[in-house]
């Protein structure tokens, strides 16, 4: 009786997915990948797909939760911070910060400088682990910190490691920021940048985004040898010890990923 009891239970589909959740997700997913930090009700059921009822009420939920904020006056969306809570808390048993943590710590000791390691997802990057330098002097880096994957030296950084296809696809799309707004991408120069970063092993940011603010960057690779996240160091150092403090951050970066690919 017990085995047919059960046997009805599989065949009714509990395993199956829950539409409205399924639905949530897909929301929530669509809104990180989005290039815009705030999307009309418009924008989002359009691009995933649903009712618009559905969507606003979706958006209605999620937002009594915390994991996404409206914005009254514009009628706009953005992810809320409730998602922040459950990324923490992800990031909190990841084996990745705990590799990555003891090279982050003795980087920025050795060179006073804030140091964060960015774990590579799809168009973001995610900064799990960090150590600021001088706190009075320096600059200040959120744990769950999301950046565009083509902001600044880290941008430069992983997109000069992936494979050419990628890269391609990469560099034909519209919103680029390496350099920070997009309207100051200039793609010959980066593409000098990344045939140097790919013989040097970093990248480098000298000002680009915010005046007096430098940056270098290395790539992290995993088992398969891609890409999975990067190093970056930033502050306000002087701009004639960016190669320096470039090749030390390769160097850590290198043994980060060794500990991948052993």
């Amino acid at each position: 009786m017990a085995d047919s009891n059960r046997k009805r239970r599989n065949k009714s589909g509990y395993t199956s997915t829950v539409p409205a959740v399924d639905q949530a997700a897909k929301v929530l997913i669509s809104m990180a990948k989005s290039q815009e930090t705030a999307l009309r009700l418009t924008d989002i059921f359009r691009e995933v797909d649903i009712p618009a009822s559905k969507a606003f009420s979706i958006l209605a939920t999620l937002d009594k939760y915390g994991f996404i904020e409206k914005d009254p006056q514009n009628k706009t969306y953005s992810l809320g911070l409730g998602l922040l809570f459950l990324a923490r808390r992800v990031l909190d048993r990841l084996d990745i910060r705990d590799i990555v943590t003891p090279f982050v710590e003795e980087l920025s000791r050795q060179t006073k400088k804030t140091v964060f390691f960015g774990l590579y997802n799809e168009a973001h990057v995610f900064v799990v682990a960090k150590r600021e330098g001088d706190p009075f002097m320096d600059i200040s880096i959120r744990l769950g910190h999301r950046f565009h994957m083509t902001f600044g030296a880290l941008g430069k950084a992983i997109v000069s490691f992936l494979s050419e296809n990628e890269r391609e696809k990469i560099l034909s799309k519209k919103n680029l920021y390496f350099y920070g707004d997009p309207s100051r991408m200039d793609k010959d120069r980066l593409i000098k940048e990344i045939e140097q970063c790919r013989k040097c092993g970093f990248a480098e940011e000298r000002g680009d985004i915010r005046p007096g603010i430098h940056a270098v960057s290395a790539p992290v690779m995993g088992p398969g040898g891609g890409v999975i996240g990067c190093l970056t160091l930033i502050g306000t150092f002087a701009e004639s010890l960016a190669e320096k403090y470039g090749h030390k951050v390769a160097d850590t970066g290198k043994r980060i990923s060794d500990k991948f690919t052993i």
